[in-house]
């Protein structure tokens, strides 16, 4: 039976295990190992007590950085040692995008993402397509309020197609800068998270941040600015194109959406599936996919998603096996109707 050894300080090893050894218990489950602590050694037997070993490294070094080791964080990095470096794996918290105004610090939490938040940087523009809690959003605004900190560029543009998803916009009170804000409200809850309601309100007084809805774009020429278009996949191949040569010099664009929840009506092709298909392959802009993996919410969320995704796939495989069944039935009724027609000759 393989044995491990590792020797840290009790007080990372106590983040490291978590409350009431939680963390660790899991790591047991996850390996089928034992983990022992005693006097800042950590001793792991089992068959898998080398995997066990690299993880609980990892952990380790996260933790001595300050940061929350919680089940999330064991399964992907379980999930990720698989297949790649431990060294790979470990970079993700070095990467430090800005710090939100309570102190905490943004960072990619997986490689999907810290491949996306490198696009973001190196490309003028970027879609950034996954499914939902990947961070795609998030990390788009936090890397305009960093590139506005910075004086990279002038302004922020926030906005959104006002897509209705079961509900009527005219049945809403108020004007219609009323109407759409509920529509707004993912973003400003970002803007106040990472900059403050007061820097934020002071900043969307001077015009310096907008949020606002696609349609107000039109027209326009977005010139030294960062312009984030959320929920793209509601948007339709005329707005999308609109919005795209809206973008001037000195300009970065991010286009975020999930393709799994498009809002639009049956029949209309979404604008991020087309745009995405058209434009792959040209230098500047980076089509950037993010998967479940990527999630970054509850544990369970990751859960949701594949499912679904998996109930798709098996509701696909099954329209596809009707359809060549109704075709064969169809050719097998005209070969029997020739039979007849040659029968009765």
């Amino acid at each position: 039976m393989e044995k491990q050894r590792i020797e840290a300080e009790n007080n990372i090893m106590l983040t490291v295990f978590g409350s009431f050894d939680e963390n660790i218990k899991y790591i047991e489950k996850l390996y089928g190992v034992k983990i022992v602590n005693r006097d800042g050694s950590v001793n792991i037997s089992g068959e898998n007590s080398s995997k066990a070993e690299k993880l609980i490294e990892l952990l380790i070094h996260e933790a001595k950085k300050g940061n929350e080791i919680d089940r999330r964080m064991i399964n992907y990095f379980s999930e990720e040692l698989e297949e790649t470096t431990p060294e790979a794996v470990g970079g993700l918290s070095s990467d430090l995008i800005c710090m939100t105004v309570a102190g905490r610090a943004i960072r990619p939490k997986t490689l999907g993402q810290q491949k996306y938040v490198q696009a973001i940087r190196k490309n003028t523009i970027v879609f950034g397509i996954g499914p939902a809690g990947t961070g795609k959003t998030y990390l788009a605004m936090a890397m305009a309020i960093t590139a506005f900190k910075n004086h990279e560029v002038g302004r922020i543009i926030l906005t959104r197609p006002a897509i209705e998803a079961g509900e009527n916009l005219g049945f809403l009170p108020g004007d219609l800068q009323q109407k759409v804000d509920p529509y707004l409200r993912p973003l400003y809850d970002a803007l106040y998270e990472i900059m403050g309601a007061e820097t934020f309100a002071r900043n969307m007084e001077k015009g310096v941040i907008e949020v606002a809805p696609l349609a107000y774009m039109r027209g326009r020429t977005l010139d030294n600015s960062f312009i984030v278009l959320d929920e793209a996949q509601n948007t339709t191949p005329e707005q999308m194109k609109m919005f795209l040569t809206r973008i001037g010099f000195g300009s970065k664009a991010v286009i975020t959406g999930d393709t799994t929840q498009i809002d639009l009506p049956r029949g209309k092709r979404s604008g991020l599936l087309e745009a995405a298909s058209i434009l792959d392959g040209i230098e500047g802009i980076d089509i950037n996919t993010l998967t479940n993996r990527d999630v970054v919410r509850h544990p369970l969320v990751q859960k949701i998603i594949k499912a679904y995704d998996e109930y798709e796939e098996k509701k696909a495989r099954e329209e596809q096996k009707s359809h060549r069944d109704d075709k064969r039935d169809k050719r097998d009724g005209r070969d029997t109707r020739r039979d007849g027609r040659r029968y009765r000759r």
